[in-house]
């Protein structure tokens, strides 16, 4: 149990291993990394395609405006 050669043979052991599973790690990495890269070419192609928003969310973003110019007029002090 002493000898070099198994102590050797271990350590060469336990690194092979580390090299698989870091191997393994960056490949899932970058396998994510292209996933979240179509997700984003998808989303822009989808944008680029979308000519003109739809009446709800006009009618959401009129309310938005609205809730904003009131609020800017309590923060200036005038009355409604």
């Amino acid at each position: 149990m002493t000898e070099p050669t198994f102590w050797l043979a271990i350590a060469f052991t336990g690194l092979a291993g580390l090299l698989i599973l870091t191997q393994a790690a960056l490949k899932g990495w970058r396998g994510w990394l292209d996933l979240r890269r179509l997700e984003i070419d998808n989303r822009r192609e989808e944008q680029a395609h979308a000519s003109a928003p739809s009446p709800a969310s006009r009618i959401e973003l009129a309310d938005l405006k609205e809730r904003v110019r009131k609020l800017e007029a309590i923060a200036a002090g005038v009355d409604l």
